[in-house]
């Protein structure tokens, strides 16, 4: 991820170069008042662990006044933090105690679509013409079902206009009405992406990220980026959209960062996004998640790479990432989400050798790492939980309540238990950090390990070069080199219980390796090969240095 030899990417804000980002789901983290639901204030009381993790960056996701019948993506009010996380002032209170830790705050930005509860939905929905008619995409009749292209994609019969609106993801989130690239002649209510209405959805929706770049918020996720514009094949209007975004905040937010849910970083990066989260394509499931694509979609393709079994297969997924690193590493950087709010816990089905090995993976690939709290603990998946506030399959199980302690609610809050938003994990052995924090050998201590191991090495920052050494079809293990300037890195994945043995050449002249970390590997270098003899579900790092002599 460099700009020229071994430089730092210009493009991109300095202090991404080195961040680790940990994600908050604000229901879920710490409920200061008692009442069943995380809050602001509970996260800001976590903000020193945070820190220790070593972590300097979080990701809240949506926090603002909603009916929550997607979890808070369908947004009533972007202005506003909903009551039952606290107020705007404790938001500013969160952003001053976060800054002075040397963290920085990153939200969850929505701007396609908007909960039916919106006021400027309410009145698009009026029959009567108004200055919000066309701030969403409606037909023109109650009978017009769209087209094919739009047809699956429709609400109908709601309300007194006579139309249908166009839905973005659930029912009750309507698309935001950025324009049509190339209308429909025969459908005249598909408005051009110059239509006044259109144009003011757009400069609104500026003025929602400049409200809370102002308040000291230092950028943003954004939600479903790729699809805000319609008719637009070529993503003419969409490319353009967020290259404007981007002139803007580099102008007027130099500091401030975007990292995109797109999946396709060629695109996400030559549009000006930092970074772009990649993991909506198949061979992301081959690493470690087809268990959480078979309890999603309930059927299960394959077997993972990072699963014990050895059956997986690493090449789908490296072809795809060369492919989009080989493009982008220039313009930003790519990340490779472990877990998140919408995926099953990856310690699903895992022991923490298991973890040790993913966490191994994403700490020394290129790009910046994103953990999903309560991972570092390696919470699990849980199962049978209520499908409320849009948690629907396997996204209540990964939502949990985080773990804190033994106590009451594992410490999370001091309501009663049939007051949590979610139940927490019921069981005896369910980890948490108090209990992880005692343990040297707990997961927590491995990543805290990992990030530190990350920061001490140039080799392993998010911008060094990324060299695949060993990564065959169906095969064992997975090697690769990283490097920047003179510092030279070989990292070696075996997931699979049984043991393997490799041979990888070299291009350090005269070298020896030094083991920065890991477990029940043996390395050797003969002749400019390194030879690496290794257990089942083993793992190692290694720091490569030329021969003196």
């Amino acid at each position: 991820m460099m700009s020229g030899e071994n430089a730092p990417n210009p493009r991109v804000p300095d202090w991404v170069h080195e961040a680790v980002v940990y994600q908050i789901y604000p229901q879920s983290y710490y409920d200061s008042n008692g009442d069943g639901i995380g809050d602001l204030p509970g996260i800001t009381q976590k903000l020193d662990y945070i820190k220790n993790l070593g972590a300097n960056a979080i990701w809240i996701n949506p926090c603002f006044v909603s009916p929550f019948n997607d979890a808070g993506y369908d947004i009533a009010d972007y202005y506003t933090i909903a009551p039952r996380y606290g107020t705007n002032d404790d938001m500013r209170a969160l952003l001053k105690r976060a800054h002075e830790l040397g963290i920085r705050v990153l939200l969850d930005y929505v701007p396609s679509y908007t909960s039916i509860e919106h006021p400027w939905f309410k009145a698009s929905a009026d029959p009567e013409p108004n200055e919000y008619s066309h701030w969403y995409v409606w037909t023109d009749s109650a009978w017009n079902d769209g087209g094919d292209e739009f047809r699956h994609r429709l609400v109908h019969g709601y309300g007194q206009r006579n139309g249908n609106y166009v839905r973005n993801f659930f029912w009750n989130q309507p698309q935001l009405n950025y324009g049509f690239v190339d209308p429909d002649p025969k459908q005249p209510w598909q408005t051009p992406v110059d239509h006044p209405h259109c144009v003011a959805v757009k400069q609104e929706m500026r003025r929602v990220m400049q409200y809370w770049l102002d308040m000291g918020c230092d950028g943003f996720r954004v939600d479903m980026a790729g699809a805000i514009y319609n008719r637009d094949p070529q993503g003419r209007a969409l490319m353009a959209h967020w290259r404007d975004i981007r002139a803007w905040l580099d102008e007027n937010y130099p500091e401030a960062f975007i990292v995109s849910e797109w999946s396709y970083p060629k695109n996400a990066l030559d549009a000006g996004f930092h970074a772009d989260f990649f993991h909506w394509f198949q061979g992301y499931n081959d690493l470690f998640q087809k268990e959480s694509w078979r309890i999603l979609n309930g059927h299960s393709e394959g077997h993972s790479f990072f699963d014990g079994e050895g059956k997986g297969n690493i090449s789908v997924f490296m072809e795809n990432y060369l492919d989009h690193y080989n493009a982008a590493r220039d313009k930003g950087y790519i990340c490779l989400p472990v877990g998140n709010h919408d995926l099953a816990r990856v310690a699903n089905k895992r022991d923490q050798r298991d973890l040790e090995l993913i966490y191994t993976f994403l700490f020394t690939m290129p790009g910046i790492p994103f953990i999903y709290y309560g991972d570092e603990i390696g919470m699990r998946q849980l199962h049978g939980l209520p499908c409320i506030e849009g948690s629907y399959t396997p996204r209540a199980g990964a939502r949990s309540p985080m773990q804190w302690s033994s106590s009451k609610n594992k410490g999370f809050s001091t309501a009663e238990p049939e007051k949590l938003w979610l139940p927490v994990d019921a069981g005896e052995d369910a980890p948490n950090v108090e209990d992880a924090e005692k343990d040297k050998d707990s997961l927590l201590h491995v990543i805290r390990g990992l990030v530190d191991l990350r920061r001490q090495h140039k080799a392993l920052y998010g911008r060094a070069n990324f060299k695949p050494l060993y990564a065959h079809e169906n095969t064992y293990p997975f090697v690769y080199q990283r490097s920047l300037d003179e510092d030279v890195v070989v990292v070696a994945l075996n997931p699979a219980h049984r043991p393997v043995s490799v041979e990888v050449p070299l291009d350090v002249a005269g070298p020896d390796v030094e083991l920065l970390t890991g477990k029940d590997v043996k390395a050797s270098v003969e002749s400019g090969i390194l030879r690496f003899a290794m257990e089942g579900q083993s793992y190692g790092v290694y720091k490569v240095n030329a021969s003196s002599g």
